[in-house]
């Protein structure tokens, strides 16, 4: 798989590529400067499973606020940087982990070589980003529109100056809000380059819209092997993109633990307040640390069927519900007793 054959890369306390496990990254939406409302963004996208932070580094005071926010975080810090290549160094200097840049915007040559060295001499990644919307007018040209192959190339184009100076400790990202053209770009750069790959559809759009083409996206590129750190954005609260990001790792088998929960459609038997009860269900369980399925079904007639896959179930029936585990009924609920029956049968998991 490619994964397994990309470059391991360090940032921070954490590993990429080689067949290290996929890491779920996210960014702040604070002021970076504000130091305490950045930290306690970071700590709380850091319960929620965010295994890389990300935060906008567009004035000097960011760069230097990078040094109180290193010492109150656990995870690796990254600085995303544009067209000021003093902000990049300055960010270095105050401990970020990894650097994201586009050497395009960032200046001339000796700009980009004096962020290089500046990298090389700390042993810091840089993240090479490449976006469809800021694609080269030689290659928009040369492609005839924004293409997936012109992405590639130049992301590709930006490697080999930097590997020119003497640098290769490096992640590649390259991003569109087009679905299948993000796809294929991801397919053509792992054929073409063994460096780690930060994979996410940018600009995807709200909660709603930006999870459906953040999942088909990102399913159809991690399913192939592809892919080391990935981010699912959202015109949101980050702690939404962890959560989807998590399942989408979990559901295509790159990530274990958590609590998948499964929840069948209502219909014209269904007697109790399914909707509600399965958001119920969903937002509790997050804080339990079990790798098991729940199920929560609508009615008594299919439910303890539909539920036998999972370790633990309720299904509801007319003002009541039953208790299943492992596809055997355990016992009959009240219906305002279903989910609090269901928390304590998690917390006294085994």
């Amino acid at each position: 798989m490619y994964r397994d054959n990309t470059k391991v890369i360090q940032i921070g306390n954490r590993k990429i590529g080689g067949g290290n496990p996929v890491l779920i990254q996210s960014m702040t939406n604070t002021r970076t400067e504000d130091v305490e409302s950045t930290v306690a963004q970071i700590l709380q996208l850091e319960r929620v499973g965010c295994d890389i932070i990300r935060c906008a580094v567009p004035t000097m005071e960011a760069a230097k606020a990078f040094s109180e926010i290193k010492k109150q975080i656990h995870i690796p810090l990254v600085a995303d940087i544009h067209f000021d290549y003093k902000l990049a160094i300055a960010a270095m200097e105050h401990g970020a982990d990894k650097i994201r840049i586009n050497p395009g915007n960032i200046g001339d040559k000796d700009r980009v070589k004096s962020v290089i060295d500046v990298a090389k001499s700390r042993i810091i990644p840089i993240r090479v980003g490449v976006n469809s919307g800021s694609l080269e007018k030689y290659l928009v040209e040369k492609y005839h529109g924004v293409t997936a192959e012109g992405i590639v190339e130049s992301a590709l184009d930006k490697v080999k100056l930097i590997e020119d100076m003497g640098y290769d400790n490096l992640v590649i990202s390259i991003k569109s809000s087009d679905v299948l053209m993000c796809i294929k770009a991801h397919e053509l750069i792992a054929k073409q380059s063994n460096y780690p790959l930060h994979v996410g559809i940018t600009e995807s759009g709200t909660i709603y819209s930006g999870n459906i083409k953040s999942s088909v996206g990102l399913g159809a590129i991690l399913s192939q092997g592809i892919g080391d750190t990935i981010r699912v954005s959202l015109t949101g609260d980050p702690a939404e993109e962890i959560k989807t990001a998590k399942l989408v790792l979990k559901t295509l088998g790159l990530r274990k633990g958590g609590i998948e929960v499964v929840s069948c459609p209502t219909c014209g038997r269904t007697r109790i307040d399914l909707i509600t009860l399965a958001n119920q269900v969903e937002a509790m369980v997050q804080d339990f640390d079990l790798d098991i399925k729940v199920a929560v079904m609508g009615c008594v007639v299919n439910g303890p069927g539909e539920a036998k896959e999972a370790d633990i179930g309720i299904a509801g029936g007319v003002s009541e519900g039953l208790l299943i585990k492992n596809g055997e009924i355990i016992k009959k609920i009240p219906e305002d007793q279903l989910l609090n029956t269901l928390r304590e049968e998690l917390s006294n998991w085994k």
